[in-house]
């Protein structure tokens, strides 16, 4: 019988620096003696922070922004009531160098395929680390469109990405409150001819109508699509859980 691989132990992480990336994207730079055990090449993959969180311990899904022999970059997305968000939001805010961690994982990336005539990303700031990650690894000559949710102009940032790949930063102050706004900047780009291949990751009520719109609109299957809700608004990551399973097996 075929036994499933075991789980790595959580390991502790230290501190080792933390700071703004833009005005609502902080980012946690985690290393120590763990690290030496940590594979190589995770890079947009996630792992698992366990956070204090009212005497317990919090698990939040983060995805590593990048991987370097010293190090891990976490990003954290500045989102929640006045910018102050749940426990991981409240963690970033006051990680200071020398504070510990304990983290689980890694999990898998999900990147984009090889071969595809036309790219389409969508994601919003939680979806950004994954995202940046994911456009700097294609080939020079890809092509198509990435639409990144941001809460102000100040909260681009510079990644790197082919040029016949377009960025188009669309600003919403209100996470989670806009479901409708990739939808209807997809649909005023047009549909691409050849091979698309799309990968969205967002809030849960954007999710279902980019999935309405990409996969019973569109005709896209899963050779062709990547999608899922990274939060849902309103809800804490192990509601959302709850939520985002019952949403996948309703929708099978």
């Amino acid at each position: 019988m075929h036994r499933m691989p075991k789980r790595p132990e959580p390991k502790t992480f230290q501190v080792l620096a933390a700071r703004l990336l833009t005005p609502n994207m902080r980012r946690v730079t985690i290393g120590g003696d763990a690290l030496a055990s940590f594979p190589a090449g995770q890079a947009g993959g996630y792992v698992k922070l366990m956070l204090p969180a009212g005497g317990r311990a919090a698990v939040r899904t983060y995805t590593i922004s990048a991987q370097r022999d010293d190090g891990l970059d976490i990003d954290f997305a500045l989102h929640g009531a006045g910018g102050e968000g749940g426990p991981a939001v409240a963690w970033s805010r006051t990680a200071r160098p020398g504070d510990t961690v304990t983290v689980g994982g890694p999990g898998p990336a999900k990147p984009l395929p090889p071969g595809a005539d036309h790219y389409l990303v969508f994601g919003d700031m939680t979806a950004l680390p994954a995202i940046a990650v994911n456009l700097a690894a294609l080939p020079a000559d890809a092509r198509g469109h990435a639409l990144i949710e941001i809460q102000s102009e100040a909260d681009r940032q510079d990644i790197d990405h082919p040029d016949g790949l377009e960025l188009h930063w669309l600003v919403n102050p209100q996470p989670g409150h806009d479901p409708h706004l990739f939808e209807g900047v997809a649909r005023s780009l047009g549909w691409p001819e050849g091979r698309v291949y799309a990968w969205s990751a967002s809030e849960f009520e954007t999710m279902r109508r980019m999935r309405r719109y990409l996969r019973e609109e569109r005709g896209l299957g899963p050779s062709d699509l990547y999608i899922s809700s990274y939060w849902k608004h309103g809800l804490v990551e192990d509601e959302h859980r709850t939520v985002k399973r019952a949403d996948a097996e309703a929708s099978v």
